[in-house]
């Protein structure tokens, strides 16, 4: 067994020593949760719909008159989309950022000017008023749980989104809904000695799923985006102390399955 593990371990040792480094101070401390955001459309009766898409804001707070409430979650590539490549379950990732666990109320999609609507061939420019432009606000209240992964999408209706007023004039106003889901589940907890503990891996049947190394301070760890399912999880030692192994370890998706303190011997 104790081979297994080292095996293990020194073909990961490297992108786990980068990970922990990278996000010690969120994932450990177990007060963080991440929000991917994706962009979806229902069928609509056009050639294309390109929407101009300069930002995306979440507010923590019920009052969306807190400006301090609103944090922007960069977006992989800002600028043009066509919705209309994203039907019938397609989607594409707008944004994916670590924020504090707790409850979002709303979501801000804020749109640039560069927006139109191709019609049997010919481009017509989308009016978007400036209100839309400085920010569309969206309802959301979604519950995030620390060192959980929740999706957002946002469904562009692009049908009834574009209002027509005559003489080839097309005006953009977004009809979206939004509907969220948590990916995975967690594993977490604390691994003692500090130090000795080399490796922490997430195993179904006889592969190794995932794996972490625990804070050198704190001794804690967190394996997250896992499948619902059944995990045994093992420890390495550091050649001193033996290796170890908590049997059966449930996961579900949405919920932290936290191990306890588990200290080599």
């Amino acid at each position: 067994m104790k081979n297994h593990f080292f095996t293990t371990f020194m073909l990961v040792s490297a992108s786990l020593l980068f990970l922990n480094a990278c996000s010690k101070s969120d994932s450990s401390s177990g007060v963080n949760s991440r929000l991917s955001v994706y962009l979806t459309d229902a069928p609509a009766p056009y050639d294309a719909v390109y929407i101009d898409i300069k930002d995306i804001q979440v507010n923590a707070s019920a009052d969306d008159a807190v400006s301090t409430g609103w944090q922007s979650l960069p977006i992989l590539r800002p600028g043009v989309y066509d919705l209309l490549k994203f039907r019938n379950g397609l989607d594409t990732l707008l944004a994916s950022q670590e924020i504090p666990a707790g409850t979002i109320s709303q979501i801000r999609l804020v749109l640039g000017a560069n927006n139109s609507v191709v019609i049997n061939g010919a481009s017509y420019p989308l009016e978007t008023p400036s209100a839309q432009q400085s920010g569309l606000k969206l309802n959301i209240h979604a519950k995030l749980v620390a060192n959980i992964e929740y999706r957002l999408w946002l469904d562009f209706d692009a049908n009834r989104s574009i209002v027509t007023t005559g003489s080839n004039k097309y005006i953009l106003k977004p009809v979206i809904r939004t509907y969220t889901a948590a990916t995975g589940g967690t594993i977490k907890g604390i691994a003692l000695p500090l130090l000795h503990v080399k490796g922490v891996f997430a195993i179904q049947n006889t592969d190794t799923v995932a794996a972490a190394i625990p804070d050198a301070l704190t001794g804690a760890y967190v394996i997250a985006g896992l499948n619902a399912g059944t995990y045994n999880v093992a420890f390495a030692g550091d050649g001193i102390l033996k290796d170890t192994t908590v049997a059966a370890v449930a996961v579900k998706t949405g919920e932290v399955s936290n191990v306890g303190i588990i200290t080599l011997k």
